[in-house]
């Protein structure tokens, strides 16, 4: 044989026709084990495993419809043929949309018998292949980990086992870079649906005309440049998730039809009058409040409410007190570490793009850094300035005695000044007098001082900066 023989259950109350397909299958090289009742066939099958089961409809004792029912109930698995006279093709069908594979009809060739065992067998061995390869992809497929101790994450990590489970949409709302996908990708892969495909479309991302096409598809002719049909997201993700991002930007002409797929399943390529049907759980995001644009007429109240049937508000990363570290401890590579002054700043910050921000931070400094170690060097300025908890000003020191060789923080001695110094003018004697006693020496004297040296190369520009100015005033004021 050009093909592996068919391991065969053969169950079929009549003798003569029993023994004849059982001699005939093993003649061509088939394994048959032969039973004529239902019972029988249960027991053989809870001890051996079958490629293919043949089971007449009609017998005495146990049916064949029972026995599927048995079969399908204990979870023994193979493809299952069903042998039904003319009269009883209706119940064959039935019993195919209880999980029978194929039915034929007596009499039938014996022929026929083997050709549609062949095809059932390699019905199967396509069916365990997919199921094998959905196992290695997901067990391949990065968990989806949302980083974060604080009270409102943790909150978040709840919400989401609670809505993961039931196919309602879900409506994810945040501020930009909060990780509004991460938190769908987790849904998603708690629910029901994790083997099953997972689709997204960013509609800010795209103009409106292409949204449409890109949700819902178009005939080959139906706008210039649509050279062949083309199924949508919606079709790509029957059966699975879609997760519609930034939905806030959603054009009020698409709404009507996005909320009547939702509504009942229905919707049209762009183009057809052909009438699909899709069965797809919708998860939902946007970085605005919904509410306030239904009110505002941009947005269709009955739509809101048709994807708000399940909520999650991700909360700014200025608000996950301590889950800065944590974010900073997994972003950055092995064998990479930072400064404490360092992570001072990067927990101080405000972080007004969230997530994404502080990633984006993280992988520039790992590129502009000397070594393995980030400093405050490698921070974007607006950042390093946190460093001291403050904006870009430095608190007024009093003037110190430093010796010249000394590259320590001593304590400063403290020196009495007039009351009527400004504040900059104090601070300005100081450093100034801090670097002249390090001989000029910018890494010295910012050390001494207590700041990192980029603090310090800002403050002598803006005594410059002053200086000049003053200068001009002066000038002005002489003329």
């Amino acid at each position: 044989m050009s093909q592996p023989p068919i391991k065969l259950l053969l169950v079929e109350d009549e003798n003569d026709f029993r023994n004849t397909c059982a001699r005939w299958m093993e003649r061509k090289g088939h394994e048959v084990t032969a039973v004529a009742g239902g019972a029988e066939a249960l027991e053989v099958c809870r001890n051996q495993s079958f490629d293919v089961a043949v089971f007449d409809i009609n017998m005495p004792g146990m049916s064949g419809m029972e026995l599927l029912q048995r079969v399908q109930q204990e979870k023994l698995e193979m493809e299952i043929i069903i042998l039904t006279g003319q009269g009883t093709i209706e119940s064959a069908v039935t019993a195919m949309q209880m999980g029978a594979c194929d039915y034929l009809t007596k009499p039938c060739s014996l022929g026929d018998l083997e050709h549609h065992c062949i095809l059932a067998r390699d019905r199967g061995q396509l069916r365990r292949e997919n199921q094998q390869l959905k196992a290695i992809i997901s067990r391949s497929r990065p968990a989806v980990e949302l980083i974060g101790s604080s009270p409102s994450m943790t909150q978040v990590v709840k919400m989401i086992h609670k809505v993961a489970p039931t196919d309602k949409p879900v409506l994810i709302q945040g501020e930009s870079g909060t990780g509004k996908e991460v938190a769908a990708r987790a849904i998603q892969q708690c629910s029901l649906l994790a083997d099953r495909p997972f689709v997204t479309i960013n509609c800010a991302a795209l103009p409106e005309q292409l949204v449409e096409s890109e949700l819902f598809g178009h005939q080959k002719g139906s706008f210039t440049g649509a050279t062949s049909d083309k199924p949508g997201l919606f079709e790509i993700a029957d059966g699975g998730t879609l997760f519609i991002d930034e939905i806030g930007e959603l054009p009020l002409s698409l709404q009507p039809k996005l909320l009547r797929v939702l509504e009942d399943g229905s919707m049209r390529r762009i183009g057809s009058h052909k009438e699909r049907f899709v069965n797809v759980r919708i998860i939902a995001a946007t970085n605005r409040q919904l509410a306030r644009e239904v009110e505002a007429g941009n947005f269709r109240e009955d739509l809101f409410y048709r994807i708000n049937v399940l909520s999650l508000e991700l909360p700014p990363l200025r608000e996950r007190e301590g889950d800065v570290d944590r974010l900073i401890d997994h972003f950055l590579p092995v064998p990479w570490h930072v400064e404490p002054q360092v992570r001072e700043a990067l927990n101080r910050y405000p972080w007004p793009g969230n997530v994404r921000q502080l990633i984006n931070v993280i992988q520039r400094a790992t590129i502009l850094a000397d070594g393995n170690d980030v400093t405050l060097d490698d921070l974007p300025s607006e950042i390093a300035d946190y460093a001291e908890g403050s904006t870009g000003t430095t608190a007024a020191v009093p003037v110190a005695n430093v010796d010249a060789g000394d590259s320590t923080a001593a304590a400063p001695s403290c020196e009495t000044v007039p009351s009527s110094l400004k504040l900059d003018d104090v601070a300005k004697s100081h450093v100034l007098h801090v670097l002249e006693m390090q001989k000029g020496n910018k890494a010295k004297a910012a050390r001494v001082l207590g700041i990192h040296r980029r603090k310090l190369y800002r403050l002598l520009d803006r005594f410059q900066q002053n200086a000049c100015e003053n200068q001009e005033a002066s000038v002005g004021a002489a003329e």
